[in-house]
């Protein structure tokens, strides 16, 4: 086992499966001996080359679209997005091509659109994107958004072996806050397995990303004042595991819903809906959303704690659930 930071688990993700595969390739802004904005593509055109380590101009659809034509050519692109907002320059490749491609000629799209995404460092309403709700509503894409250092290498190595386009969202916050025990052997984390970072029985916390290490400070908050929290770490947005969401509600019979992007059209209402429709008979509350305020991402450090969920905002929310 190594100890390694989010950051690190990736960039040993993308080092070790361009060494087992050489159809997989990077490509993106600055990704080549500048080593990527954040240093995650640090050390691999040293080793690889400027023909798997491809500078790119500043245009994410040329990044996206050149990256699909490879993969029609037996190729498995791996695409950074220096920030996830600018993915929305790439959404036409990606929501009308990328993920129709399977369904309308029978050739898969194998790429990995990867970038960090999330507030909390002050980036403001153009570098604290969550942009998960953008595809929830786009059939043949796959999401993750990993939690963890040990899922952050899992789950992209997963993602490059995959035959279906993914996108891969870090949360920048984490890069070098989140770091743990990852194995050195070969391993992935399979896309859409949810995972339960803490057992509880009073309420579930379903939520994936950096808010899960907030819900963990929450549930331990909590459980000082009798409330044991279930958290539920999605890892993969699309698809769901509704299978472990449901077994952790009817556990329960409450559920506080968590994410970080804004709250109206966020994940979570598509969470309520499932919860709703398929587990309604073992609620014993109302389902509760804990989001972001519906406004842009302040640039103001004050508002932008204000905007963002935390750890207050989720003890209040889960007391007021146990108290039905």
């Amino acid at each position: 086992m190594a100890l390694l930071t989010y950051l690190e688990a990736i960039r040993a993700a993308l080092h070790e499966e361009m060494a087992r595969d050489e159809r997989v390739f990077v490509i993106g802004e600055d990704v080549g001996p500048y080593g990527g904005a954040f240093k995650v593509t640090d050390g691999l055109f040293d080793r690889f080359g400027a023909a798997r380590v491809v500078d790119t101009p500043i245009s994410e659809i040329a990044i996206v679209g050149a990256a699909i034509g490879a993969s029609y050519m037996g190729m498995r692109p791996v695409c950074e997005i220096q920030f996830i907002d600018f993915i929305a320059n790439a959404f036409d490749m990606l929501t009308n091509f990328a993920a129709t491609s399977r369904y309308r000629n029978g050739a898969a799209a194998s790429i990995v659109v990867r970038g960090p995404c999330g507030g909390g460092v002050g980036g403001g309403p153009f570098h604290s994107l969550n942009p998960e709700s953008f595809f929830l509503n786009t059939p043949g894409l796959k999401m993750v958004e990993p939690s963890t250092a040990h899922d952050a290498k899992g789950l992209l190595k997963a993602a490059i072996r995959d035959d279906d386009p993914v996108l891969f969202f870090e949360h920048k916050f984490l890069y070098r806050r989140a770091k743990d025990e990852v194995p050195d052997e070969d391993y992935v984390v399979p896309i859409g397995k949810a995972a339960v970072r803490r057992e509880g029985r009073d309420v579930s916390i379903v939520t994936f990303g950096a808010m899960v290490h907030t819900a963990l400070d929450a549930a331990a908050k909590l459980s000082s004042e009798g409330v044991e929290a279930e958290v539920l770490d999605l890892r993969s947005l699309a698809p769901l595991d509704r299978e472990t969401i449901l077994e952790s509600v009817a556990k329960t019979s409450r559920a506080l819903l968590l994410h970080e992007a804004t709250r109206t059209g966020g994940i979570g209402g598509e969470l309520a809906a499932i919860i709703a429709e398929e587990a309604f008979e073992y609620l014993d509350a109302p389902i509760v959303r804990v989001a972001s305020a519906d406004t842009p991402v302040p640039y103001s450090p004050p508002l932008e704690a204000a905007f963002l969920p935390n750890v207050d905002k989720v003890v209040e929310a889960a007391k007021r659930l146990v108290k039905y």
